[in-house]
């Protein structure tokens, strides 16, 4: 068992490994990741959204962000939601994100 704290720093350096296909930059910097906690017996729940409801990749993305976070040793569940409210737009990029595509 590993005694080191399940940190929001883990999942997200987990969550940055995934990227959308079709776009360069991982669902954490694209702004698609909305909200994690941490729940007791280090539960993870994460609300995410997609870049559209009709995103090629909507049926992989979710799971591929639920399997990097599993294979944090802390990590005993996660759960992966996804939201369309508020539809994603391309403001929620962070900076590194817009300058990767151009937008800067």
């Amino acid at each position: 068992m590993n005694d080191l704290p399940l940190t929001k720093e883990k999942i997200v350096d987990a969550i940055k490994t995934v990227y959308d296909p079709e776009i360069p930059v991982d669902v954490y910097e694209l702004g698609l990741i909305y909200e994690i906690n941490v729940y007791p017996v280090d539960n993870v729940y994460i609300l995410m959204t997609l870049t559209s409801p009709s995103c090629p990749a909507a049926e992989v993305i979710p799971v591929e962000v639920e399997e990097k976070v599993k294979t944090i040793p802390e990590v005993n569940d996660v759960k992966v939601e996804i939201t369309f409210d508020p539809p994603y737009t391309q403001e929620m990029m962070s900076e590194a994100a817009k300058l990767e595509l151009g937008f800067l």
